[in-house]
């Protein structure tokens, strides 16, 4: 990256979403829609891999080209920066439970990137962010329409 790319860096997030042994059901749908949010500009993929945790707890990583045919991800593997190390794949893989599969995505929010930049050259920085899962928004959502039902 240069030296302006950086400049203009959005916000580089993770993501590891785990499959449970005999729950995967991969029809190319996730693929699809990584491809879109690609080209809408929404996200930059920077990394990208897959953990598969043997139920004797080791682990293997395979990059994304090394995961067979990869379809509409041909283009985006082409271009991706291999950011991981051996021990983020351990500390990613801790969280993983035995006989499961997990994708790995580190990306770049372009997005925000103006945004981010416009903060920094402000003298602002980032101190804390996070992600609200979108099992507790539903089960509060639920919790409010069950007050509203019961009048309490």
């Amino acid at each position: 990256m240069t030296e302006r790319d950086l400049d203009e860096l959005g916000p580089v997030d993770f993501l590891v979403i785990e499959f449970p042994e005999g729950q995967a059901n991969f029809t190319g749908e996730i693929a699809a829609e990584l491809v879109n949010l690609v080209e809408a500009g929404t996200i930059r993929v920077i990394d990208a891999m897959v953990l598969t945790k043997e139920d004797d707890g080791s682990v293997d990583a395979m990059e994304l080209s090394d995961a067979g045919d990869l379809g509409d991800l041909v283009e985006i593997e082409a271009q991706l920066a291999e950011l991981l190390a051996a021990d983020d794949v351990t500390n990613l893989a801790n969280a993983m439970e035995p006989g499961s599969v997990a994708g790995v995505l580190v990306y770049e929010n372009l997005w925000a990137g103006p945004f981010a930049a416009a903060t920094r050259r402000a003298g602002g920085q980032l101190i804390a962010n996070g992600r609200i899962p979108v099992q507790a928004i539903i089960a509060s959502i639920e919790a409010d329409e069950a007050l509203e039902t019961t009048g309490a």
